[in-house]
């Protein structure tokens, strides 16, 4: 026993190094050596060795870096070295002026005082504390003095070493710098949340914030955030002589320090440093507003020291802003492939940053409301670098008497469905999913997906040739798709193409549950859908039934049963439903729902991997029995039914005294049940 604990102490810190080396060699140095795969099945290795080892616990563990429970609310950090704000120039000769009276403050010099220039990153400023070269405090900027504890999640952040790498670090150190995201991740985030009738971010620098600042520190260890140093504050010893040199020091340290930082010699150096990034701007993966000039020799530092708000010594030199003034041509509805019906403003074309702007998203109907945009009006539109052209500001001076306020319109512009706001969403839909055009990509993808009708082989690079090639205006025409015309396609052979053909004639064969999910009814997921057909037990009767029937189902509140009545009321949808079934879809008649089971009432969760039984069987099987599956725990579930590998799930239960079944447990008592 004693030395199989031995051999597993041994592994978790190998584990570990292998990771974090890993992590470097991914985050810092772009040299991957593990796959994806490989670095997954390593960090369930430890995670698994480190809950059979609670002794062996390190905060410095790659295990800290996936987030743990949600906290109620940030703690306070406080600063002995304030962190000061930069005074900001926007030309030439404002930074010129900068340039002398440094040169005036240093006194009589051989030569003007060395400086160094990096990018001023636009994101959340953030101090890390590090004790004895361990991770043990980050706090944001807050107003210099006081700022909110965000610990667990800058632990998060891959490119932040919990422990310092190499020597000669002080046993105490503050790093600063920009915590930031990738803006094409911006982007992606934005779409996500405005398919999910979410908010949406103005900027990258809002994104990286409300990601940092989030009190379930699981949510940001799923973004892709990134540290960059720019600077330190506390050290219990002096991290170097001159700027360049401590940012190289902490490269050593394990920091990613940002590539374009460098040396500038003088006015004309800075200025030529200047010119070059503002032309690499537009390419850089994260947001840049302009670039920061510093003294670089720290001795000169002391001499010039601060303002009342910042230091003398260093100076933001701001990129010129991105921003015109235009007029708004027509507001249109425009529909996404999930469905989501966004204001567009269509604007006279401007130039802005260098590019023609002639439209702008508004986002959603609060949006145009809150800023009370009008077609006709003269706005502020502003593009910074690579990000989407932005309705800033409506120059209310300039409204003309007949702007009249924008609204969205009742019915789909594109398929004349109905336009629902359904409960408390922010985002409007055409519940027109199955016939709608400018669903047709996202309602192939989501009807062929694993969990709806498993079509393999079907995936978006080909669903966006067929719809481009007119072979599938719906779902429909996948049923009719033949192996000749398949085999024609882009990376497509006759092998692919009859594989493709023998998937789409096996999805034929399914089930009622699997058949409701995957016609994209909003709302409606994989354990409602499984609800519906449990109680109706027929396709039809589930078609005609009204709102207050539909309220009547366990939890189907009046939201769920608005999207399914309104959807199955599209005479499109009905259309579509009854081509589906004409080119033989089928599934097992169900018998509707007793009002009763064994376990009615019950709610059970499922964590970790059944080795009997496979999760949706056992689902099922709770389901078959009257009980409810749901995705967390909480007080009013009956069992934590536990497989290998459990998650957070199991402490979770353990702190509500839920009951715990392990999977021989859970399977006595459905034998139990079924024997009574």
């Amino acid at each position: 026993m004693v030395s199989v604990q031995k051999n597993d102490i041994v592994r978790i810190q190998k584990l570990r190094e292998e990771l974090e080396a890993a992590n470097r060699a991914y985050y810092q140095a772009d040299e991957p050596f593990l796959s994806d795969a490989e670095y997954d099945a390593g960090m369930r290795e430890l995670q698994e060795l480190e809950s059979r080892h609670p002794e062996a616990f390190s905060p410095d563990s790659p295990t800290q870096r996936i987030g743990a429970e949600p906290v109620s609310s940030f703690g306070q950090t406080d600063y002995h070295i304030p962190m000061t704000s930069l005074d900001n120039v926007f030309d030439a000769a404002g930074f010129a002026d900068w340039w002398q009276r440094v040169n005036r403050g240093c006194g009589v010099l051989e030569e003007p005082p060395p400086l160094c220039g990096e990018p001023k990153f636009d994101g959340l400023s953030v101090s890390l504390r590090y004790a004895g070269g361990q991770l043990v405090q980050a706090g944001t900027r807050g107003d210099g003095i006081h700022g909110e504890d965000v610990t667990q999640n800058c632990r998060t952040i891959r490119n932040i070493p919990l422990r310092l790498e190499g020597s000669g670090w002080p046993d105490l150190l503050e790093v600063r710098g920009e915590v930031v995201i990738p803006v094409s991740y911006f982007h992606r985030l934005n779409r996500e949340r405005e398919s999910r009738g979410e908010s949406v971010f103005a900027n990258p620098r809002n994104a990286a914030a409300g990601s940092l600042r989030q009190l379930d520190s699981r949510i940001t260890a799923r973004r892709p955030l990134a540290f960059f140093p720019w600077g330190w504050g506390e050290s219990s010893i002096s991290p170097g002589a001159s700027h360049l040199a401590v940012l190289a020091r902490f490269r050593d340290w394990g920091f990613t320090v940002t590539e374009y930082l460098r040396p500038v010699a003088g006015l004309e150096g800075a200025e030529a440093y200047y010119r070059e990034m503002q032309e690499r701007r537009a390419g850089m993966p994260f947001e840049v507003d302009g670039l920061v000039f510093k003294v670089d020799d720290l001795a000169l530092r002391e001499i010039l020291g601060f303002t009342a708000r910042a230091p003398r010594w260093a100076i933001a030199y701001k990129f010129p802003a991105h921003e015109e003034v235009t007029v708004v041509e027509e507001i249109l509805a425009s529909v996404g492939r999930t469905g989501v019906v966004t204001p567009v403003a269509v604007l006279r074309p401007v130039q802005v940053g260098g590019v023609t702007v002639s439209r702008a998203s508004l986002h959603n109907l609060d949006e145009v409301r809150r800023k009370d945009v009008r077609v006709g009006d003269t706005v502020l539109v502003r593009r910074a670098g690579d990000v989407i052209p932005e309705l800033v500001k409506v120059l209310l001076e300039r409204r003309p008497a007949s702007a009249v306020a924008w609204d969205m319109p009742g019915h789909c512009p594109v398929c004349g469905s109905e336009v629902l706001r359904l409960g408390d969403e922010v985002a409007y839909r055409c519940s027109g999913g199955l016939y709608c055009p400018a669903q047709r990509m996202g309602a192939i993808l989501h009807f062929s997906s694993r969990r709806a009708m498993d079509i393999r082989g079907l995936g978006e690079q080909l669903v966006g040739q067929l719809v481009e090639k007119g072979l599938a205006g719906t779902v429909v025409d996948l049923y009719a798709l033949r192996e000749e015309v398949l085999a024609g396609l882009d990376r497509m052979g006759p092998r692919s193409a009859k594989n493709l053909v023998t998937a789409i004639s096996a999805s034929r064969n399914t089930t009622l549950p699997r058949f409701l999910y995957a016609l994209g009814i909003p709302q409606v997921g994989e354990t409602t859908a499984s609800s519906l057909a449990r109680h109706f037990g027929d396709l039809d009767r589930l078609m005609a039934a009204e709102e207050e029937s539909l309220q009547q189902i366990p939890d189907v509140g009046p939201v769920v049963a608005q999207a399914v009545a309104h959807f199955f009321a599209q005479p499109h949808n009905r259309d579509v439903i009854g081509a589906l079934r004409a080119a033989g879809i089928h599934w097992p008649e169900l018998a509707r729902r007793k009002p009763e089971g064994p376990w009615q009432g019950w709610q059970f969760v499922l964590t970790g991997t059944l080795d009997h039984m496979a999760r949706e069987a056992a689902k099922s099987a709770i389901e078959e029995r009257g009980g409810r599956v749901t995705g967390s725990v909480s007080g009013k579930t009956r069992y934590l039914v536990v497989g290998r590998d459990p998650g957070s799930k199991l402490d979770e239960a353990r702190k509500l005294g839920v009951s715990i079944l392990d999977e021989q447990a859970f399977l006595g008592l459905l034998k139990e049940v079924d024997h009574v």
